[in-house]
């Protein structure tokens, strides 16, 4: 199977949603993310201007891997790796979009929700699935779901998941999680921000996984 590239081995396998994230405020928050030992960082592309803010976060923190949310149209595949992104996540499963990632040898997690997107996906190369919105599949759709996929699948989940919520999806083979609206909210400075990052991070030692 050609991935579009490899998921890389993170420290710890949690994703900072940035959703709304301005570029004035990036670097800040950004920065207190990273700190805080959270090591992928997305911006959501339908957050103000968010190309620049993907620029200024992948030049300031090259050890992260950064990049772009909500990526539905091929052209802003482009337009992303030309902004220094490494990372694409998606709500859907779009033959173009990941087309034009394969080519930029990006790091993908498109959205899936049945067997069929899964199992799409990962003809399409993906190099994680993203089940979403989890808190709608819950364990055991996902747990039933992953017991037909290649053993090998990179699987994480977005959409209503916080720390309290790692064990729970640990145990039925998640090893990615994406932290949305219980890590960032556009309201909250950075010194807010990293506090919630800081407990997700101990929320993920806390199960097992260490840093």
């Amino acid at each position: 199977m050609n991935l579009t590239a490899p998921f890389p081995r993170l420290g710890r396998g949690l994703v900072a949603i940035l959703r709304g994230l301005r570029p004035d405020e990036a670097l800040d928050v950004g920065r207190a993310v990273h700190d805080a030992g959270i090591e992928a960082i997305e911006v959501p592309l339908n957050s103000p201007d968010p190309f620049r803010s993907i620029e200024m976060l992948a030049k300031a923190l090259p050890e992260a891997l950064v990049g772009g949310g909500t990526v539905v149209r091929g052209e802003d595949v482009d337009r992303l790796h030309d902004a220094g992104g490494r990372l694409l996540v998606s709500p859907n499963i779009d033959a173009e979009v990941m087309g034009r990632a394969m080519v930029h040898k990006m790091v993908t997690m498109p959205g899936v929700f049945t067997p069929t997107d899964a199992f799409l996906a990962l003809k399409l190369g993906a190099s994680a699935l993203k089940f979403f919105p989890a808190s709608v599949l819950g364990t055991g759709g996902i747990s039933a779901i992953r017991a037909v996929l290649p053993v090998e699948t990179q699987v994480g989940v977005v959409g209503g998941v916080s720390e309290v919520d790692f064990d729970a999806y640990a145990k039925v083979g998640v090893q990615l999680f994406g932290l949305g609206s219980s890590l960032y909210k556009p309201s909250m400075t950075a010194a807010e921000v990293g506090a919630r990052a800081r407990a997700a991070v101990a929320g993920w030692d806390a199960i097992g996984k260490g840093g």
